[in-house]
């Protein structure tokens, strides 16, 4: 069975890696004979992964002003208000391989969390038309992103698999027929542990990752996040490990993390991890924190999935519902709203610490239960195979 994962824009965030290499070791662990081909925006970032069996370069094309594809783009826009066309050509480089495949899964588990797309949905009517069978792979989705196009869209996939419990309901009201619950796939993915670095300290580390994504939506964070740290620094005898997770240019954790490294280090308390680091290594040095704080989800996964205690965050619904999943409620999730606020911040690092063994204690009963639905989603796609 020949499966092509679409929508990755490439292994510098490591949280898509982290989606990639999880969702292939699974697949590949549970269904014999599949084969998993990625198409990438960079794939060049993507041979770290060794577990495919195909990298194609899946860039968007551009349409030469005046070519005969331009000309033809133009009429039909102008005339019958249709961008197919056009959509087609700038998507080529993904649509190419639909016709060699059984499975297409659109793995961009937040891609409907950012606006319309109607590339994206364009791509789906071509996967339809060639009586393929679609899936979108382990998604958040919430209630604000929804709209007439998305759902119009969601409506021709065979098979939604929504990767926590808010994502899930909220589907399942609109009307969609074919959405099943699983859990991130990341969840499962394997860890890497290389030498601990200078000024680790061995059962007392804490791990702090902040992103430009999370600084641009709530520019008040920066300061907030630093007096934070400042309180770590002055109520605990903790090391700070910053933890960049997602290393794209213009999206760089580590340019953010790395001032906050040059304000502090002279304390010897605050070190930065390299910004060279594959999934499974950052997962390596996560799993060996006491506690970790996150604006990257698949950052948060690392530790949720390591039994560390765990402060989110938060900016999406993806956040609240994996939370709610594993927890019972959004235990330890701050919304973009509440992250400048400083008194919030410090009241929740404390109740973290506070209730250790107890977050511990649940993490550990919860999170066997949560790998386990991270393989019900390769149970719903044999489930589709069996339908070919």
């Amino acid at each position: 069975m020949k499966i092509l994962m679409f929508f990755h824009g490439g292994s510098q965030n490591r949280g898509c890696e982290a989606i990639v290499r999880s969702s292939t070791n699974i697949i590949k662990e549970k269904i014999n004979e599949a084969k998993v081909y990625l198409v990438s925006g960079r794939p060049d970032t993507d041979r770290i992964i060794t577990n495919l069996d195909g990298i194609y370069d899946g860039a968007d094309l551009s349409i030469q002003k005046y070519s005969y594809e331009w000309l033809v783009s133009a009429l039909k826009v102008k005339v019958y208000n249709d961008e197919s066309y056009a959509l087609g050509k700038i998507h080529q480089n993904i649509i190419k391989h639909i016709e060699y495949v059984d499975v297409c899964l659109s793995i961009g588990g937040d891609n409907y969390c950012y606006g319309e797309q109607p590339g994206w949905y364009e791509i789906h009517r071509r996967v339809k038309a060639k009586g393929k069978k679609l899936i979108l792979w382990g998604c958040s989705i919430g209630e604000e992103d929804m709209s007439e196009a998305k759902l119009e869209d969601l409506k021709s996939f065979d098979l939604i698999l929504a990767r926590e419990t808010l994502t899930y309901e909220l589907l399942k009201n609109k009307g969609l027929k074919t959405v099943e619950l699983c859990a991130d796939s990341a969840f499962t993915m394997e860890k890497h542990e290389l030498p601990l670095p200078e000024g680790w300290q061995i059962g007392n580390t804490l791990g702090l990752n902040f992103s430009p994504l999370v600084q641009k939506k709530n520019t008040s964070s920066e300061v907030a996040v630093r007096d934070l740290i400042n309180h770590i620094l002055d109520n605990t005898n903790m090391t700070i490990a910053l933890t960049p997770h997602v290393i794209d240019e213009g999206n760089n954790d580590y340019e953010v993390l790395y001032k906050y490294y040059e304000e502090f280090k002279s304390t010897s308390r605050v070190i930065i991890l390299p910004d060279n680091l594959n999934a499974t290594q950052y997962k390596g040095y996560i799993s060996r924190m006491r506690f970790f704080i996150g604006a990257r989800t698949h950052a948060t996964i690392a530790a949720y999935s390591s039994c560390v205690p765990t402060m989110v965050l938060g900016y999406s619904v993806k956040s609240k519902g994996i939370s709610k999943d594993i927890f019972g409620d959004e235990k330890l999730v701050l919304g973009i709203e509440d992250i400048s606020d400083n008194k919030k911040l410090k009241m929740k690092f404390d109740e973290m610490v506070l209730n250790e063994e107890e977050l511990k204690n649940k993490l550990q009963k919860s999170i066997p239960q949560i790998k386990k639905m991270s393989y019900k989603a390769v149970e719903y796609l044999k489930q589709q195979f069996a339908l070919m």
